[in-house]
């Protein structure tokens, strides 16, 4: 099997890939695509964001930190080893996770990529996933067999790795075996604490890795972290009755660094109507006063997070909105925390609104969602401080009591974040509580593909038919509602 080809920068690029991509169409090597041109705009943003960054120096863990340690609780409850530090730092960029059938262009992009990183990415690598994972494997055995079968060795795998990538790309990245599952979430959540960026292809979504797999719930945190950590994009053209193909990533992004931009502009050109009806000002009145929208084009409205929630606007404004509009794009969105209770109570009533209509909703966050409404930080102590024994034993139960871990995978399951969330003193009572847990849920709803896509007439589900038969479901939503 390959190695990892890891190469070293002596020439500095002059072409990001999407004046490759340009100069390839030129040269007729490559057919212009709307769909594809907006994968390697993406491309392009990460390019930009990786010709500033300078990742960290490499730390790495000495064996005797990787050791169990022993100790009265240790004794008692099975010893582990030493907890280690694994902090993604906040300026590493978002990677990738490109997604699509054969003959989707997987390939081509990731050569674009690679081949126009910029040149002070001194050292960068790329290797079909199953041949990284093997030699991964092989150097996992060879530190049990020098140091002990109890080593926590991953740590120091990881470090050895990020010491020679600071960018490192995976070809063809699926999960089908136990042992690669097990290992993965740890592997990988080590690789960015030492600033390592990842950018990957596969053939099917993250949520779908690893299906029907031997304790798959245990691989779901894996999941959560890639999804949090690397742009999801589908590869697979998608496009309307009008024949505009669908943006490929989500309707949520975080944080908001260069490509939140982008991704606002993406969608609201794709949910609005550019052509007929050029992006203005609107004013809506609502009981005797003006509502201000200060972007709109077709059925879409588009706001900042302080012009739409920061501003005194109520439930009534809302309402009205969803009466003129099926669409919303609200950016630069940022963590909400008992600080920010009001815009919080009014940000879950406008979430609640756009629910209630059945409408569409585009965010750029400066958060992920589980921490909109409440930070790492105060998520870990609302969790350590509870009396709920279930919360508890996952606690102790996940990486030996990493609270951070245990966080994520009960924000993924909102029942539990609930009990999590029972003791806090961060909210008024049971009905805010109830109120924040349910905008979370239907924000998640509101992501799925399903969403997003009913009544936008996709050529697949039934083109323009299928967008007339969903705009008369809605006007009945919006005569009962008057």
């Amino acid at each position: 099997g390959r190695g990892l080809a890891t190469i070293s920068h002596d020439k500095p690029h002059d072409r990001g890939p999407l004046q490759e991509y340009e100069e390839r169409v030129y040269s007729r090597r490559l057919r212009d695509d709307d769909h594809q041109r907006t994968i390697i705009q993406t491309l392009q943003d990460l390019h930009d964001m990786l010709a500033e960054y300078h990742p960290p120096n490499v730390k790495h863990p000495t064996v005797e930190s990787l050791k169990p340690h022993k100790s009265l609780f240790g004794s008692l409850f099975g010893s582990g080893p030493k907890k280690s530090g694994m902090k993604i730092p906040s300026s590493l960029p978002k990677g990738l996770y490109m997604y699509g059938d054969v003959g989707s262009g997987k390939t081509m992009l990731m050569d674009l990529f690679f081949d126009t990183l910029p040149h002070n990415v001194r050292s960068k690598t790329r290797i079909h996933f199953h041949n990284f994972m093997q030699e991964v494997h092989k150097d996992l055995h060879k530190m049990h067999i020098e140091h002990g079968s109890d080593l926590d060795a991953i740590p120091f795998v990881a470090a050895n790795i990020a010491e020679k990538s600071s960018v490192l790309c995976f070809d063809e990245f699926q999960v089908t075996d136990v042992a690669d599952a097990m290992i993965l979430r740890r592997l990988i959540e080590a690789l960015m604490s030492h600033g390592c960026v990842l950018v990957t292809t596969s053939n099917r979504h993250p949520t779908d890795l690893y299906k029907n797999g031997i304790q798959r719930q245990s691989f779901i945190p894996c999941i959560t972290l890639l999804q949090r950590q690397l742009r999801v994009l589908n590869l697979d053209s998608t496009t309307d009755y009008r024949k505009i193909p669908r943006p490929p990533s989500g309707v949520y992004h975080h944080p908001l660094d260069k490509a939140a931009a982008s991704h606002a502009d993406r969608w609201f050109r794709f949910l609005g109507d550019f052509q007929h009806d050029p992006p203005h000002e609107q004013v809506l009145r609502v009981w005797g006063r003006d509502v201000q929208v200060p972007l709109a084009s077709g059925r879409c409205a588009r706001f900042t997070f302080e012009e739409l929630i920061g501003r005194a606007t109520g439930a009534a404004d809302y309402l009205e909105l969803m009466r003129s509009f099926e669409a919303f794009v609200v950016t630069d969105v940022p963590g909400m925390t008992y600080r920010e209770r009001d815009w919080a109570r009014r940000f879950i009533t406008f979430v609640d609104a756009v629910y209630e209509s059945r409408a569409k909703l585009v965010l750029t966050t400066a958060v992920p969602l589980q921490n909109l409404f409440m930070s790492e930080e105060e998520l870990s102590d609302s969790l350590s401080n509870s009396s709920d024994p279930s919360v508890q034993k996952t606690l102790h139960e996940d990486s030996a009591g990493d609270v951070d871990s245990a966080t994520r995978m009960m924000m993924d399951d909102l029942g539990l974040s609930m009990a999590a969330l029972k003791d806090s003193s961060l909210f008024s009572g049971d009905e805010e509580r109830f109120a924040f847990a349910r905008a979370l849920s239907r924000l998640s709803e509101m992501g799925s593909k399903e969403w997003v896509e009913r009544g936008l007439g996709m050529e697949e589900r039934g083109g323009k038919e299928e967008r007339e038969g969903w705009q008369v479901v809605r006007s009945r939503w919006r005569e009962d509602s008057l």
